[in-house]
C-alpha cells in the first residue's frame, strides 16, 4: 500500500499536421492532441481514467495520446499571459483534477490562459495498484536516498524522456497560437508538480527554443548543471515531505547559485502532494503566493488580477 500512496503522492501528492491540431470542446476544456495520429508509438493499451477512494482525485494511466486541455480567460479578462500545468503521478499516472483542471481554472479566473498537459506515461498494469516494476524500485531508490538524508542527484525517472518531448511540443504549439489566444509569445510558463515538476525543471534549463519564459516547481528535485539563463522559477514545498524532503532547497541553491532568478517557499505542513484542497496548513495558500511572484514579475497586467484575500489570505 505505501507504493499505492506513492503513486497517488509522488505525485498526485516535429512540424504541425492538420490531424494533429483538430480541437475538440469538452468538460475539460479545448483538447488538443499534440502530435498527429500515429506520430508517436502506443504503449499497446488503453488509457484509463480511475478515482482514488482517499482523495477523489481522478488518475490517468497507459498515456500514449498526449494532448493540451485549454481554459481561456473570460472575454476581454485575458492579461497576455499564458502557464502549462503539468500534473504529477511519477511518469506512471496523472493526478488530473486536482493537479490539472482545478488549477486551471483559477487561473483563467485571474485572466491567466491556462492550459493542462497531459503528457505520456509509462507502461502499467492494469491492476489495483498500477505499479510496474521499474517504478517500485524507484520508489525505493527515493525513499532510501530520502531516509540517508544525502543530496544526491534524483535519477533521471522512466518515461521522463517522452514527458520533456511532450512538454517541449506543448511550449512550440502555445507559442504557436499565441495571437490567436490573446497570449504574448515572451510570457508563457511551466508549472508542475512532483513529476511535473521534475518535467518543468527539465524545461527550464534545456534547449532555448522550447524553454519557459517561468515556471513553477512544485515539490520536484534537483536538475544539474543550472544555466544563468535558466527559467525564473517560483518553487515550493514543505518541510514534511517524506519523500523530496531537501530537494526544493537544492533547487533554490543551484539556481541562486547559476544567478538566476528564483524564489522559495517552504511550509511547515503539506506533505508530498498539496493542490487546491485545504489541508489547513500555510501550504493552502500556494496558489495565492505564486499569483503575487507573477504579479510582481508583471505578468498579471492591473492590480486587479490579484487574488482576492477574503477567505484566502488569513484572517
Amino acid at each position: 500500500m505505501k507504493h499505492v500512496a506513492a503513486i497517488a503522492t509522488l505525485g498526485v501528492a516535429a512540424a504541425f499536421g492538420s490531424a494533429a491540431m483538430a480541437q475538440t470542446a469538452s468538460d475539460d476544456g479545448t483538447i488538443i492532441p499534440l502530435y498527429a495520429k500515429g506520430q508517436v508509438t502506443s504503449l499497446g493499451v488503453p488509457e484509463t481514467r480511475e478515482k482514488l477512494g482517499e482523495t477523489g482525485e481522478t488518475m490517468i494511466f497507459n498515456v500514449s495520446d498526449p494532448t493540451l486541455a485549454l481554459f481561456r480567460p473570460a472575454s476581454g479578462h485575458a492579461n497576455g499571459t499564458a502557464v502549462i500545468i503539468a500534473p504529477g503521478g511519477g511518469f506512471v499516472g496523472l493526478g488530473y483534477d486536482d493537479g490539472g483542471t482545478a488549477i486551471a481554472h483559477r487561473l483563467a479566473e485571474r485572466g491567466v490562459t491556462a492550459l493542462v498537459l497531459k503528457y505520456r506515461t509509462i507502461r502499467s498494469p492494469n491492476t489495483a495498484m498500477h505499479m510496474p516494476d521499474v517504478h517500485i524500485k524507484e520508489m525505493d531508490t527515493i525513499m532510501a536516498r530520502a531516509k540517508s538524508g544525502l543530496p544526491v542527484e534524483v535519477p533521471t525517472f522512466a518515461g521522463e524522456e517522452h514527458a520533456v518531448e511532450d512538454g517541449a511540443r506543448a511550449m512550440t504549439i502555445v507559442r504557436s497560437h499565441a495571437k490567436e489566444w490573446g497570449v504574448d509569445p515572451q510570457r508563457v510558463g511551466f508549472i508542475g508538480f512532483s513529476a511535473g515538476a521534475f518535467l518543468a525543471a527539465d524545461l527550464a534549463i534545456g534547449d532555448k527554443a522550447t524553454r519557459p519564459d517561468f515556471v513553477g516547481l512544485f515539490y520536484g528535485g534537483l536538475r544539474t548543471p543550472v544555466p544563468a539563463d535558466a527559467s525564473p522559477a517560483f518553487i515550493a514545498a514543505a518541510a514534511d515531505d517524506e519523500y523530496l524532503p531537501n530537494d526544493s532547497l537544492q533547487l533554490f541553491s543551484a539556481w541562486r547559485k547559476a544567478g538566476a532568478p528564483a524564489e522559495l517557499h517552504i511550509y511547515e505542513h503539506g506533505g508530498h502532494g498539496f493542490t487546491l484542497k485545504p489541508k489547513g496548513t500555510t501550504s493552502d495558500h500556494w496558489i495565492d503566493e505564486l499569483l503575487w511572484w507573477m504579479q510582481s514579475r508583471g505578468l498579471l497586467g492591473s492590480e486587479n488580477h490579484l487574488p482576492p484575500c477574503a477567505g484566502s489570505c488569513g484572517a
